[in-house]
């Protein structure tokens, strides 16, 4: 593992263009800010093909996807497909048919390098039989890495489930970071955060995904905890 990634972030400074959902954009910027690589927010699809030219990566997050985001989706997509690695964040996209249908489309027009989500969101992508709650994993009894190396094949991508241990694999290959803590359920966006950051990595290291996944997910793992457990000490104590 290359652990001069995160020097490699501060060094280029990479441009990040996420089409965020409306509950986290702060979160994700100042994520991608302390990480050192360059966060750009878009509302817009007139800007889409300007700002894909000067970023490096794509981050699409379908969280609070609407008849409007979705276009510019779309738009920012197709300007960057085959040019920048592109990374999706399918939030609760078997929450409902309107989520899962937008996802469907996505995936079948553009090719992701990497698809972030929890076991619930992977396995509604991959097929698999998985009650999920929300935004939350929810419950199933399924092998989660068989679920992500079904993902993974299914789409020709890097698939990243993330738990209690984080699964990395492109469907064959399966590399686990067994680092979670349960301090990431109590913050809404630590997930939005985790995409977004992997838009950064992935940024700088385009032909050695595995190494830089590997990476960010030691990365937000050892830091947000960190900044979590402060934030809760805090929180009591006020």
């Amino acid at each position: 593992m290359k652990l001069t990634l995160i020097d490699q972030i501060k060094a280029t400074n990479p441009v990040v263009l996420n089409i965020a959902n409306m509950v986290t954009p702060a979160d994700v910027a100042n994520g991608l800010n302390v990480l050192g690589a360059s966060p750009i927010m878009s509302t817009a699809g007139e800007e889409a093909s300007d700002l894909v030219k000067i970023a490096q990566a794509v981050v699409i997050n379908i969280g609070t996807v609407n008849a409007n985001s979705f276009k510019q989706m779309q738009a920012v997509l197709t300007a960057a497909n085959g040019k920048v690695p592109l990374v999706l964040d399918p939030v609760a996209c078997g929450a409902s048919r309107y989520r899962s249908q937008v996802v469907s489309q996505l995936l079948a027009n553009y090719q992701f390098a990497v698809i972030r989500g929890n076991a619930g969101e992977i396995a509604h992508l991959a097929g698999a039989d998985w009650q999920g709650h929300g935004i939350d994993a929810g419950d199933g009894s399924g092998d989660v890495t068989a679920i992500a190396q079904a993902c993974a094949r299914k789409y020709h991508c890097i698939t990243v489930l993330t738990g209690a241990t984080d699964i990395i694999t492109d469907g064959d290959h399966v590399i686990e970071v067994p680092f979670g803590t349960p301090l990431f359920a109590v913050h809404v966006g630590t997930g939005d955060m985790l995409s977004s950051m992997i838009g950064a990595f992935c940024a700088i290291e385009p032909n050695a995904w595995y190494d830089a996944l590997l990476n960010q997910l030691y990365t937000l793992n050892h830091a947000t905890a960190q900044h979590l457990q402060t934030t809760l000490k805090e929180a009591i104590h006020a």
